[in-house]
């Protein structure tokens, strides 16, 4: 990379030419596909990648990021142009369902469920809580959480959280799986060791075959497939799908829709599916 300089006032412009070809490389690298009107988004995100780095222009600076994907720059920039937000509990609704699941089927030997789109960690947390609430903390079951960003994935393994994001998880809950900080730490919130080592993190370009995931129960690919086009979700779901047991539950988000897709599984309720 270049050292360091500053750029100049006039540098900010993004060529229409060098936002189509971004948006076609995000799309071959990881299915998200980029409307015209994202172009400004666009500019702002790389915009602060170029200051780091000391490009001048996006052009140079794009050359760059796609001719050496194994440099810590081609991260960076995927992590700019991948939206990452969620909290704790997030659409209660399929938790209940979760929660309704294992109980009527508590003698099960082991369990695995898999958050595909974890972002920073709070829905995996959430789905360990409740597999704690019911099993035990030391029961048959993990959770997985993956995401293309490792920045996000990152925040995840660390498990460290303002508190003001402590909305939906309860008292009682905090009081059993987290640790409150004090002091220097005052305002957040730790995941105790004790459930943390329940979950494990991983990168996962769910374009991309998914076999290393295993065999899943339960699968939330939830808020991700509003960023692909047809074709990406298409493949997207052929590949989460493959790693669903007979039987098992696939939840997305109530604002997405299989509609369009060819898969194998049958709709329980609105945004949640079983394979059959």
């Amino acid at each position: 990379m270049k050292p360091y300089q500053q750029l100049p006032i006039e540098f900010s412009i993004l060529k229409q030419r060098e936002f189509e070809q971004i948006r076609q490389f995000l799309y071959e690298e990881a299915g998200i596909f980029l409307s015209d009107i994202k172009k400004s988004l666009v500019a702002s995100r790389l915009c602060k990648r170029l200051k780091e780095t000391g490009y001048q222009n996006y052009g140079d600076y794009f050359e760059f990021v796609k001719n050496n994907l194994q440099h810590i720059e081609y991260h960076h920039f995927i992590d700019a142009l991948t939206t990452n937000e969620t909290f704790f509990f997030r659409e209660n609704e399929h938790f209940d369902f979760v929660k309704q699941l294992i109980k009527d089927h508590s003698q099960k030997k082991s369990w695995q469920a898999w958050s595909a789109a974890c972002s920073s960690g709070e829905e995996a947390y959430s789905l360990a809580m409740l597999f704690a609430d019911i099993l035990g903390i030391d029961g048959q079951w993990q959770v997985q959480g993956s995401d293309i960003s490792q920045r996000v994935l990152a925040k995840a393994e660390l498990a460290h959280y303002l508190l003001e994001r402590n909305e939906g998880i309860g008292f009682e809950r905090l009081q059993k799986y987290c640790l409150k900080g004090v002091g220097r730490q005052s305002g957040t919130f730790l995941i105790d060791d004790r459930l943390k080592n329940k979950v494990s993190f991983f990168t996962m370009n769910l374009t991309q075959s998914c076999e290393s995931v295993g065999m899943c129960d339960v699968i939330f690919i939830r808020n991700v497939m509003i960023y692909f086009d047809a074709d990406s979700k298409q493949r997207v779901i052929n590949n989460v799908v493959k790693q669903l047991k007979v039987g098992g539950y696939l939840f997305i988000s109530h604002t997405e829709s299989l509609m369009h897709v060819n898969h194998r599984l049958k709709q329980i309720k609105p945004s949640i599916y079983q394979r059959i």
